[in-house]
């Protein structure tokens, strides 16, 4: 039992510690500037003469960010050592170790092609030190859903306009109306308004009534639909700030009772609990350690807190 407390105690120092470096800017800055460094490595091996000329360089610089890389993320996993289920409940986290770890499975570091990607990957991994952007990343993600819901939409009437421009135009216009295809290619261009006023200027040569054909589509494609993107990427941007926020509380509560601080009242009854049980647990392990300075009075004496819970 012993043991198993001094154990707990020794990964409770390590992770404090290890979360102390990762709370300085320093330590952002860093990681920060070697994810640029290595965009900047990729954009150079482009270059063929300088990739030759300086190629022993440049595989030296890969391996420091190879190197940097990996030491940051230990220093990562040693913070989360005393709960290192909460390291990979965060999505970030097991991205940015997938994408480190990579670089020493042996088929994809013998593996140029795959080696180069993971290494654009690491570009992503900004997002991991930039709240805003990583708030628009989840966003994006969080609207995947709504999109795919527009592009069928989107699809569906363009698939209905494109036979009726077809049926209408096409002995007239078959550069752009000869087959479903190149009716469909003309009105997604016309969504972006581009040469909408030429398209209708052909269109009232053949018929009068074109006009209703290209104001109608005008008015569900390039307003109604693109407006409805907009509306579901604006709910899902709002979405993933408030699940930002709330990883915010949820961290700033256990900073607290790691530094032994009290929970403020504007925290929630669920994590005054939380936050209770902890404490608790603390004040538990404080007294059977037996390096503690209070070992000696509770061989002597019940101490208070057991007396009240006690009395309680």
């Amino acid at each position: 039992m012993r043991d198993l407390i001094e154990a707990y105690g020794g990964r409770r120092r390590l992770a404090a510690g290890c979360r102390r470096v990762c709370e300085k800017p320093a330590f952002s800055l860093g990681v920060i500037s070697v994810i640029l460094l290595n965009a900047v490595l990729l954009g150079v091996e482009t270059y063929s003469g300088l990739s030759v000329e300086y190629g022993v360089l440049l595989h030296s610089a890969e391996r420091f960010c190879v190197a940097a890389f990996s030491l940051e993320m230990l220093i990562r996993l040693g913070a989360h050592i005393d709960r290192p289920k909460a390291f990979f409940r965060d999505p970030w986290n097991v991205f940015d170790l997938l994408v480190v770890s990579s670089a020493f499975v042996p088929f994809l570091r013998e593996n140029t092609t795959l080696l180069r990607l993971l290494r654009l990957a690491r570009v992503l991994r900004t997002a991991q030190f930039m709240p805003q952007l990583r708030v628009l990343l989840v966003a994006v993600g969080r609207s995947l859903p709504g999109t795919v819901s527009f592009l069928f939409v989107g699809a569906l009437i363009l698939y209905v306009y494109a036979m009726i421009g077809w049926i209408s135009f096409a002995g007239h216009d078959p550069e752009h109306y000869g087959s479903l295809g190149r009716a469909g290619l003309t009105l997604f261009l016309l969504m972006t308004l581009e040469g909408l006023g030429d398209a209708v200027h052909a269109g009232l040569a053949v018929s009068p009534f074109s006009i209703i054909y290209y104001a109608s589509y005008v008015l569900l494609a390039s307003f109604v639909l693109v407006n409805v993107l907009i509306g579901v990427v604006l709910n899902a941007l709002e979405e993933a700030r408030e699940m930002e926020e709330e990883a915010n509380r949820t961290e700033q509560v256990t900073a607290w009772q790691s530094a032994g601080r009290a929970v403020p009242e504007g925290a929630d009854e669920l994590r005054l609990r939380i936050a209770a049980v902890r404490s608790a647990l603390d004040d538990m392990e404080a007294q059977l350690d037996p390096s503690s300075e209070a070992a000696p009075a509770m061989t002597a004496s019940p101490s208070p807190a057991r007396t009240s819970v006690g009395a309680r």
